[in-house]
C-alpha cells in the first residue's frame, strides 16, 4: 500500500487546516477552538459519533465499517497544543497569538488525523470500529491522562492504539520506530536551601547558602555517574537557580533551585528520586543548613508494545517502502499513558531538514501529510480488514 491517491487529493485542503491551525495556536487544555474546529469537521466528514470534552477539551470521533462483525476496536491520538514560544518563522501564517506557537508540530498532527478521518468516513473499507482522539494538553498538561481518567477507553472500548509524531531530520515521509522504552519519563525537582543569611565580609558568622546550593549541582550529577548502572539511561539537569538577595555583599538566607529528571525504567527513576534527597539533605546537613527537596513524577516511560510496533512498522514499509529503527528519546510524551492502559505503538514520520521541535523557528512539513494521513488508514484498513 503505497500513499493513497486519496490523500494526494486532499492535501491543499489538509494543508490550509494545518495552516489555519498554525496561525492560531492554544496552549494546554485551552484548545478551545481547534477543538471546536476539530469537533465541526468530525461531523462534516459523517462520523458516527463525535463527543467534546473528554479529558476538558479533547474530542472523539467514531468511525464504523461498513462490517463491525469483527468487534476491533482501534484508536489513533492527535495531539492539539501549541507551546509557550514566540515564532520567529517569517511565515505568512504565523502565529498571530503573543506567547504561543506550534513549534512541536501538533497541527500537522490534528490535520493529518483528521484528513485520516474523513478518508475513512467516505471508504468505510475495513470490518471494526475506529476511534479518532484529539487530545489537548501534551506539553507538560497530561491530557493524555485525562482522556484515560475520563473513562475513554473502555467507554469505547478501545483495544489498541497507536499514535505519531513528525521528526525533524528524518527524509520527509519515512518512519521511524522502536519496541519498549522510546521516550523518557519526565520529572522535575524542587529544592531549597535555607541557611543564614548575613554580610559577606562575614561568612564565618552565615551558613552559605550558595555555597550548599553549589556543591548540590555538582553532587547531582554524581547519580549519572556513580548511583546508575552505566548501561542505563538517566539525565539529571538543574535548570535554575535563584537566591533571596541579589546583592554582591550579601550572603542570600535561601537559595532556590528547580531541574529535570529523564529515565528510561522504573528502576532508575525511583533511584534519583531517593538520591536527590539524600545528596541535598546531606549537603545541607554537611554546612549546617536545610534543604526541602519536592519531587514531581510526570509522565512515566512510554513504552512500545511488541507486537503492535512490529505491525506499525510494517505498515510504514507499505508506504514508505522502509521503517528505520529509531533513537531513544529523552523527551517525554504523555501518550505513554495511554500505552499504559492499552496496547500500541507509536511511530515517527519524517519532518525533512527543518528546525527542530520547540525551536522558535521550527515549522511542521507539509509534504509529509500524504505519508502520514496514508499510515493512520493503513494500521485501521491492515488491522481490522474488510471481509
Amino acid at each position: 500500500m503505497p500513499v493513497k491517491n486519496r490523500f494526494a487529493e486532499l492535501h491543499d485542503d489538509i494543508t490550509a487546516w494545518r495552516r489555519d491551525l498554525h496561525e492560531n495556536p492554544e496552549i494546554l487544555f485551552e484548545t478551545h477552538r481547534t477543538s471546536g474546529i476539530v469537533a465541526e469537521k468530525l461531523r462534516a466528514f459523517g462520523c458516527d459519533e463525535v463527543v467534546e470534552g473528554i479529558g476538558r477539551t479533547g474530542v472523539i470521533g467514531v468511525i464504523k465499517g461498513k462490517s463491525t462483525a469483527s468487534g476491533k476496536v482501534v484508536g489513533l491520538r492527535a495531539d492539539m497544543d501549541a507551546l509557550p514560544i514566540n515564532e520567529q518563522t517569517g511565515l505568512d501564517y504565523a502565529s498571530k497569538t503573543p506567547d504561543a506557537m506550534h513549534a512541536c508540530g501538533h497541527d500537522g498532527h490534528t490535520a493529518m488525523l483528521l484528513g485520516a478521518a474523513q478518508y475513512l468516513a467516505e471508504t468505510r473499507n475495513f470490518d471494526g470500529t475506529v476511534v479518532v482522539i484529539f487530545q489537548p494538553a501534551e506539553e507538560g498538561g497530561g491530557g493524555g491522562r485525562e482522556m484515560c481518567e475520563d473513562g475513554m477507553m473502555d467507554r469505547w472500548g478501545i483495544q489498541e492504539v497507536y499514535g505519531m509524531h513528525n521528526w525533524p531530520g528524518m527524509p520527509t515521509g519515512s518512519f521511524g520506530i522502536r519496541p519498549g522504552a522510546f521516550f523518557a519519563a519526565t520529572d522535575q525537582f524542587d529544592i531549597t536551601f535555607e541557611g543564614r543569611g548575613g554580610h559577606a565580609a562575614k561568612p564565618h558568622e552565615t551558613i552559605d547558602t550558595t555555597v550548599m546550593a553549589a556543591q548540590a549541582v555538582l553532587a547531582l550529577q554524581t547519580i549519572a555517574a556513580r548511583n546508575a548502572d552505566p548501561v542505563e539511561q538517566i539525565v539529571v539537569s538543574v535548570t535554575a537557580f535563584e537566591t533571596s538577595s541579589k546583592a554582591f555583599n550579601v550572603i542570600p538566607q535561601r537559595v532556590q533551585m528547580k531541574g529535570t529528571v529523564r529515565t528510561m525504567s522504573a528502576e532508575v527513576r525511583s533511584l534519583a528520586e531517593k538520591r536527590i534527597n539524600e545528596i541535598c539533605n546531606g549537603i545541607a546537613a554537611t554546612f549546617g543548613g536545610k534543604a526541602d527537596v519536592t519531587y514531581h513524577r510526570g509522565y512515566p516511560v512510554m513504552v512500545n508494545h511488541d507486537e503492535q510496533t512490529e505491525f506499525a512498522a510494517d505498515v510504514a514499509r507499505s508506504i514508505s517502502g522502509d521503517c528505520r529503527e529509531a533513537p531513544l528519546v529523552m523527551g517525554g510524551e504523555d501518550f505513554a499513558f495511554m500505552l499504559e492502559e492499552r496496547p500500541g505503538a507509536y511511530i515517527l514520520v519524517g519532518n525533512g531538514d527543518t528546525a527542530a521541535v520547540h525551536h522558535p523557528e521550527y515549522n511542521f512539513n507539509d509534504e509529509a501529510i500524504p505519508a502520514g494521513c496514508s499510515w493512520w488508514a493503513g494500521i485501521v484498513e491492515q488491522r481490522m480488514p474488510a471481509a
